[in-house]
């Protein structure tokens, strides 16, 4: 049955019937272990890795309960899990805490602790997504793009004589001149570095006829130097993990660091510490010890294992496996392609492994409903890394912003003009309604 067919068989099938998401999955958290099969040695870097992702900063690492060192002087969060702790550190945003208090921003109470005078800006609400900032133009018109952080260390008890103000959001709203993002997910990080960029290749030449059909295209993003693949990030800007955390540090917690040794803000007064602030500890007594924050999170997320997904339903309950039969047939596989396999990696735990992420990690074209403004490296404004699924039943905001909250309306949302996946998502909205649910569920348990 060719493509065309496909869509009128469905057509005549389908139903407007809502669907309905039933949200994340209940249960424990499924992720946030470290890979199997690590030496005693790469779990001692996990480990430490893990302390030093929870670490809390301030600005000189003199506050009790915060004594990292380098915070701000423009920031977003002060800790890597402040973003990344949904369903468990490593993860995205928020935490669910308790169904009196199902969802709480912790960037609210942060604006203003230990005297800082943030105001909490418009779209960073209590029971919504973290959000990061970007502005899409200069003053001048010219491209920005960069992010601009939330909030500044004026007014705290740990950052005397510092005098600066925040960005002006809410102008930067009102002229359609902000765009958000929300973090990314870092499960299994270290097993998506370790896919060959020849295997992401092969599998964007892997069914040419029908991706065209259904006018799927994409494209990989290189880095400028080296000319391989990148792969982190909403629109794949990032080559390493390594480079991936340095630059978060700087830039979401204004921490300089070996990688990005320069304060993004040099007012006078502001800088209170000496650079980098964080750095390789050469007296240190052991190996781990002496290792730098930024290398901790390395090891944290390369040996981060991925989400596992729901047990196989009951047999008289397909609905999920009707669900997965569903994803393959109308084409999401063909962008969210269910596995790829690792090559030869510095640790065995990484080497010819299943890496079963739902993504192609290529960019794609997603149309004007989702299109930013802002590209990155060989991503256009309107151009998005195909986001790995892995994980999903347990996530609480979707799409890059986290405009979604719930599966069906994220679905919906990949349309748009110029879109590639406006083909599938007609063959979605066609369906059946006990087929789209069943999508859903199927999705939920990922």
């Amino acid at each position: 049955m060719n493509v065309k067919t496909l869509l009128f068989v469905l057509v005549i099938a389908g139903s407007a019937m809502a669907q309905t998401d039933p949200g994340p999955r209940p249960g424990p958290p499924s992720a946030g272990q470290p890979l199997p099969g690590l030496s005693a040695a790469e779990m001692a870097y996990f480990n430490e890795g893990l302390n030093r992702f929870l670490e809390v900063d301030s600005v000189s690492g003199t506050i009790p309960g915060a004594t990292g060192t380098g915070l701000g002087p423009r920031f977003n969060a002060n800790s890597c899990s402040t973003c990344h702790t949904q369903p468990t550190p490593g993860g995205t945003s928020p935490s669910l805490t308790s169904k009196q208090n199902p969802r709480m921003n912790p960037l609210i109470n942060l604006a203003t602790a230990q005297g800082a005078t943030n105001t909490v800006p418009a779209f960073i609400t209590p029971n919504g997504p973290i959000r990061v900032a970007r502005f899409v133009k200069n003053a001048d018109g010219t491209p920005d793009g960069g992010v601009h952080d939330l909030f500044v260390i004026t007014g705290r008890t740990d950052a005397a004589g510092c005098d600066i103000q925040q960005p002006d959001f809410a102008g930067a709203v009102a002229q359609n001149n902000a765009i958000f993002r929300i973090p990314t997910p870092l499960f299994g990080a270290g097993l998506v570095e370790a896919i060959p960029d020849t295997a992401i290749l092969t599998n964007k030449a892997a069914n040419a006829q029908l991706k065209a059909q259904l006018g799927i295209a994409g494209h990989e993003n290189r880095s400028a130097n080296d000319g391989t693949i990148t792969r982190f990030g909403w629109k794949a800007q990032n080559k390493s993990l390594a480079i991936f955390g340095g630059e978060a540090y700087n830039v979401e917690q204004g921490v300089t660091n070996e990688l990005f040794p320069t304060e993004r803000d040099e007012t006078s007064g502001c800088n209170q510490n000496a650079l980098p602030e964080d750095h390789v500890s050469l007296n240190a007594s052991t190996p781990t010890a002496a290792m730098s924050d930024v290398t901790g999170f390395e090891y944290f997320m390369r040996f981060l294992a991925p989400p596992q997904p729901a047990p196989p339903p009951p047999p008289g309950n397909p609905s999920a496996n009707n669900g997965r039969n569903t994803f393959n047939q109308i084409g999401c596989a063909l962008c969210h392609t269910t596995a790829f396999m690792t090559g030869q990696s510095m640790s065995p735990a990484l080497t010819n492994q299943s890496v079963q992420l739902y993504s192609d990690l290529l960019v794609h074209n997603m149309g004007t409903t989702l299109a930013d403004g802002v590209s990155q490296g060989n991503a256009a404004g309107d151009e998005f890394r195909t986001a790995p699924l892995w994980g999903l039943g347990q996530r609480i905001f979707f799409l890059h912003d986290g405009r979604a909250s719930d599966l069906n309306s994220a679905i919906l949302m990949h349309t748009g003009t110029g879109s590639e996946a406006n083909g599938v998502i007609a063959a979605y909205e066609a369906l059946t309604a006990a087929a789209k649910q069943d999508l859903i569920n199927f999705l939920r348990g990922l």
